[in-house]
């Protein structure tokens, strides 16, 4: 079993990270990270080279995510709220599933053939809105032919309490694990 983890958190040993160790220490497995502050992946610049072709110009480490993407069982979309979304940095490098929005909407292709399983991690503070930053998750999960979604894990208010202390959002981690671990 294959896992692609997609984190857009700027601190390696913050709440975010804190849930996705969690996560990672009870699923079976291997796994590959993108650290979204630290790839070497540029944003898409609408070239509408994907309007005709599969794939995209920019040649960087997307081509690399590409073919995990394509191999994958399972994918994770990890990140702090920032204004009640996900981060710039980590929309940045997932504006480049354009591609795969092309695909099915102007070459009328198939982008990913293997449906995945697909879970969101969502840590903040402030006014606790996670619904936008859910909406957009659940949307490219859905790019990356990841239909089958388990139930949000979610730490708020962790400007008070760090989501390591979290009961529920730390269960909720290892509940993903065991949800991607199962077979279908």
């Amino acid at each position: 079993m294959k896992t692609l983890i997609f984190s857009g958190t700027p601190r390696k040993n913050g709440d975010t990270m804190a849930l996705v160790n969690e996560f990672i220490g009870h699923l079976n497995g291997e796994y590959k990270i993108i650290d979204a502050y630290t790839c070497n992946i540029r944003p898409c610049i609408d070239c509408r080279y994907c309007w005709k072709d599969a794939g995209c110009s920019i040649n960087d480490e997307m081509q690399e995510v590409y073919s995990y993407i394509q191999e994958c069982d399972n994918i994770l979309i990890a990140s702090p709220l920032y204004f009640s979304e996900l981060t710039g940095q980590l929309l940045a490098v997932m504006s480049r599933l354009q591609t795969y929005f092309c695909s099915r909407f102007f070459r009328k292709e198939i982008p990913i053939k293997n449906v995945k399983k697909g879970g969101i991690i969502i840590v903040g503070g402030g006014d606790g809105n996670v619904e936008k930053a859910f909406n957009t998750a659940c949307m490219l999960l859905r790019h990356m032919n990841a239909i089958d979604v388990a139930p949000i894990v979610y730490s708020h208010k962790t400007n008070d309490i760090p989501s390591y202390e979290d009961v529920n959002a730390m269960k909720s981690s290892k509940d993903l694990a065991v949800f991607f671990n199962e077979t279908a």
